[in-house]
């Protein structure tokens, strides 16, 4: 049996999941061609881009949880710990209400194009403002809200969402608002995949475990190399490419629903 499609998968959910580009447009347009995975499957290899991130930082959470005696690093998780209490919450709310935008392509490749478009209009509103590094109150409680909206509209990415958030409302720093997302969004992310996973396994599920395994194992790699190189990127270069690139991808799946070549 060929596993190339659970390659395929994994490279794409690698790249894309913590670069700003959403995930969920090119996993939709992917299994379009692919064929449609479970939703445990696409929980699974999201893990796998978690792990690679937890890894990449695991040096930083460290020093931040055994650092709590640092007057800096205290009031540095602090923030974090704010900001995933606030998208937990919340988040919990959202779902029991079922507010929600269906993951099909229409309003995933609408919410890539307007993201797009915020991204450029943020990156330029930040760019005038002095240099700042710091995290602050209002930073987290701005971030612990862009992971609740990025939920409720699939396609809005929550890396773009936190990223630009930061750096509208304080952290106009790319890298330091990058580093902050990026640490929220790992516990953040690991709840949320436990939660559906655990939604996932009380109603019994039936899988290719082996195309499952390598789908994870290559989401993993992938991600960390992808991410290792975009904390590289940033530092000298704008996320304007990835801006453009979330018009263009956004408007050819616009243009892919209207002619019909995909629904």
């Amino acid at each position: 049996m060929s596993y190339l499609s659970d390659v395929l998968l994994g490279v794409i959910e690698g790249i894309t999941e913590f670069l700003p580009i959403s995930s969920t447009g090119h996993l939709l347009l992917a299994e379009h061609w692919l064929g449609a995975r479970s939703e445990m499957y696409n929980i699974v290899i999201q893990a796998g881009a978690i792990l690679a991130v937890t890894l990449i930082y695991w040096r930083r959470i460290v020093d931040l949880l055994l650092g709590w005696g640092d007057a800096e690093n205290r009031d540095y998780l602090i923030k974090l710990i704010i900001a995933f209490l606030i998208t937990a919450v919340l988040g919990l709310v959202v779902k029991k209400l079922g507010v929600e935008l269906p993951t099909t392509i229409q309003p995933v490749a609408w919410a890539l194009v307007i993201g797009g478009i915020w991204m450029i209009v943020a990156e330029t509103l930040a760019a005038k403002q002095e240099d700042r590094t710091a995290i602050t109150l209002r930073v987290a409680i701005a971030v612990g809200l862009a992971q609740v909206v990025a939920g409720v509209f699939p396609g809005t990415s929550r890396s773009a969402a936190t990223i630009f958030v930061a750096m509208l409302v304080g952290t106009s720093n790319r890298a330091a608002a990058t580093e902050f997302a990026f640490l929220v969004g790992i516990p953040t992310m690991y709840a949320a995949s436990g939660y559906e996973l655990l939604k996932q396994m009380k109603g019994g599920v039936s899988e290719d475990w082996t195309g499952l395994g390598i789908a994870f194992v290559v989401s993993t790699i992938t991600a960390f190399v992808a991410v290792k190189w975009l904390l590289t990127y940033i530092r000298s270069h704008r996320f304007t490419a990835f801006a453009i690139y979330r018009i263009l991808f956004g408007g050819l799946l616009l243009v892919l629903t209207a002619t019909g070549i995909v629904a």
